[in-house]
């Protein structure tokens, strides 16, 4: 797999190098010594490291080993690079090569390969020279030596090459925090810094040396199997489950697998389906045919509750399918149950199932965010999205569809920070959480609508307690601990302060009532919205029904103030025009704001009137669904907001992975200029079209609806 460009620079997987030579005109030098350490998730790797004495096939100069202390004598039973060339290449296949002046390093290795007919790719690379000179251009020197001085490193055996490659690993990793505090923190974002350093690349081609660096190629975008991202496990599961008595013998229970063509069956005291998930046991095809070779004919007769495995695996039965590949995967199971929000088990998915449905492309997201024991880790996963993202857009697959799936990482980042931030308390002696509590995420990851420019919206409702109080306190350090990880994962504070660690953001079941209860009743404009983005809620982690309970009081009451919902939409009173009087788009240094002016006005025109209309659900389609259900409003204004919602999705997160694969910032903008000409069409059409919003607002608002169907705030994206 191609490095991944979005991965940021503190967890990158690289290789430091290092090449001492018999000259410096990099291009006629010949090696001899190299010298290679690995950098894995940040961390160098001092018990890989690899050195190795090579024969140049020529005299070594006494001027070259003035310098690195080489000479014919010690390379005179030494390998030529050729021979050893396989074993070093492999080392960095699909890494980063870092090194001080790597272009160096790079040109003698091209050089080699030239002169012995070698197979040679220049790899992805990074000059430590020329980062730091971005994280300290006036620094007077960029040398290994004064760059080791002024982070405090000590290094050692300098000019032999194992010595300077650990070097330059030391130094890059130092190098790292300081960047980030640049504002480049993903390795193409180096690769692009690095790109403008025009005098230092300058430098490179005059000396005759490879440049270190260059523009991330497009082409390393896989295809990927979109099946398992536009499917649910519900989609494929066997359910109902077949369950069995405990005390059923192994002999009836391959019978009934063999009658119902299924690969297992469940197992509780009295064979009663439909139980919470810690009541079953699973007895599998391979479980039988084990207990068959140990035992012999006799084990037909044992009781299936004798062999059963406990506790069982599951995951939940929205989940895309791309979360069961990861999970089978890293747990190395065939079988996993599927659970409801209640913790119900509703169904089993095997690998049998998946397999029928994979056609060879890489499944790229995983379930690395559920096994990830810290930032770092939580962080590598992550850099994975921005590629997919890419990809299922260019297979046109449906923008509301990947913002669910940006979405349900941003939920597992949340749900994971929140573990790893309690065992984190746990183990420092703060104990177990003092009462049941539920972590919320709010705002575009509650609605199922994140884009790749996240921050952290967040809450924690407790069960009892009062502000200020232990209970408080403890929730309190959690919320600032999984902010902490989340920050450090790649998902940044939250501007605004919406984050259970402020006191606003989390409190006990009572205090969240007394908070809906004013917000209802006293609104203040500036308050809407932070007050708005609560509505958009959804339970990731802990007690869920202790965050559904909550949005179903939120939603009743803030359904039946229509004072409230008339105040949320006044912020869309009138919604300006994007367009000059000559229908031209307005924009800033050549870019549109998508999210100011589609994406706001839609999913708070959605919001608003799903609050007054009691239609619970969260995300922007549901909710115009919903309307459209109740017989509200206009078929074809309805259809607009949804088309309008499409649209500015599909634009916006196009533009933000480009951006991310190229080093820039993604935005909530795209380039105007890149857009083809129905695309410029369909988006002055559109912006023309939420003109009406406020019309929109008005007749629907105090409108009255056919019953529809039932809503539920649990989450169906």
């Amino acid at each position: 797999m191609p490095m991944n460009g979005a991965t940021p620079l503190f967890a990158l997987d690289a290789v430091a190098i290092d090449i001492e030579t018999t000259g410096l005109d990099a291009s006629r030098a010949n090696a001899v010594q190299i010298g290679t350490m690995p950098i894995v998730k940040g961390v160098l790797r001092t018990d890989r490291a690899c050195e190795q004495l090579l024969n140049p096939g020529i005299p070594i100069p006494p001027s070259s080993t003035t310098i690195h202390g080489v000479t014919d004598e010690m390379v005179r039973d030494a390998p030529p690079l050729a021979d050893v060339w396989t074993r070093f290449t492999t080392q960095w296949e699909n890494q980063v090569v870092i090194g001080h002046s790597i272009g160096f390093d790079l040109t003698v290795l091209a050089g080699e390969a030239k002169r012995n007919k070698l197979e040679w790719r220049k790899p992805r690379a990074l000059c430590v020279r020329m980062l730091a000179t971005i994280a300290a251009p006036t620094l007077a020197s960029h040398s290994l030596d004064a760059l080791a001085n002024w982070l405090g490193l000590e290094i050692s055996n300098r000019h032999r090459a194992l010595g300077d490659a650990e070097a330059a690993g030391r130094i890059f990793i130092a190098l790292a925090p300081r960047l980030q505090a640049k504002g480049i923190r993903t390795l193409a974002e180096a690769e692009r810094a690095c790109n403008g350093l025009t005098a230092e690349l300058a430098r490179h081609s005059e000396a005759g040396w490879v440049p270190p660096v260059s523009e991330p190629d497009d082409a390393e975008q896989g295809r990927v199997d979109t099946f398992v991202y536009r499917h649910r496990v519900a989609d494929i599961m066997a359910s109902p489950v077949i369950a069995v008595s405990t005390g059923t013998t192994l002999n009836r229970a391959m019978e009934i697998m063999a009658s119902h063509a299924v690969s297992s069956v469940f197992v509780t005291s009295t064979g009663e389906a439909g139980l919470p998930v810690d009541q079953y046991a699973i007895v599998t095809e391979r479980d039988a045919v084990r207990h068959i070779v140990r035992r012999g004919a006799a084990a037909l007769d044992d009781p299936v509750g004798s062999i059963g495995s406990r506790p069982i695996r599951t995951i939940r039965e929205h989940a895309f399918l791309y979360r069961a590949v990861g999970r089978m995967s890293r747990l190395g199971f065939r079988h996993l149950g599927v659970h409801s929000e209640t913790d119900t088990l509703v169904g089993v998915i095997s690998a049998r199932d998946l397999l029928k449905l994979r056609d060879g492309p890489a499944v790229e997201l995983t379930d690395a965010i559920d096994e990830a024991s810290s930032s770092t880790e939580l962080a590598l996963a992550w850099a994975t999205l921005p590629r997919v993202v890419q990809s299922l857009s260019a297979e046109q697959v449906d923008a509301r569809l990947i913002a669910q799936i940006i979405s349900e990482e941003i939920r597992s980042m949340t749900r994971r920070a929140a573990v790893l931030a309690s065992h984190a308390m746990k183990d420092e002696g703060l104990g177990d959480p003092p009462c049941r509590f539920s972590v919320l995420v709010l705002g575009s990851g509650g609605r199922g609508e994140s884009l790749l420019v996240p921050d952290q919206d967040n809450a924690i409702v407790f069960e009892r307690g009062e502000p200020g109080g232990p209970e408080d306190a403890w929730f309190a350090d959690l919320g600032a601990r999984t902010a902490d990880i989340l920050d450090g994962a790649g998902i940044p504070y939250c501007t605004g302060g919406v984050m259970a660690k402020n006191p606003d953001w989390r409190g006990s079941v009572n205090t969240w009532n007394e908070r809906v209860d004013r917000w209802v009743r006293q609104s203040r404009r500036q308050d809407l919205l932070n007050v708005d983005i609560f509505f958009d809620a959804v339970p990731v982690h802990g007690t869920w029904s202790l965050g559904n309970d909550l949005l179903d009081y939120a939603c009743a009451k803030g359904s039946r103030d229509t004072t409230f919902a008339k105040l949320l939409g006044e912020r869309l009173a009138s919604v300006h025009t994007p367009l000059s009087m000559f229908g031209r788009l307005k924009t800033r240094d050549g870019r549109f704001d998508i999210k100011m002016h589609i994406l706001f006005p839609v999913a708070s025109a959605a919001r608003t009137l799903a609050i007054r209309h009691g239609v619970t659900q969260r995300s922007t389609r549901q909710r115009l669904d919903g309307l459209m259900a109740l017989g509200l409003g206009n078929d074809s204004d309805i259809a607009a907001l949804q088309q309008a919602h499409i649209l500015g999705l599909t634009l916006l997160l196009a533009q933000q992975s480009q951006d991310i694969g190229h080093g820039l910032k993604p935005t909530t903008s795209i380039d105007v200029a890149a857009l083809n000409r129905r695309q410029k069409a369909d988006l002055k059409k559109t912006l023309a079209d939420l003109q009406n919003i406020p019309m929109l607002l008005r007749s629907i608002m105090f409108e009255s609806g056919s019953p529809g169907p039932a809503s539920s705030t649990s989450d169906r994206d």
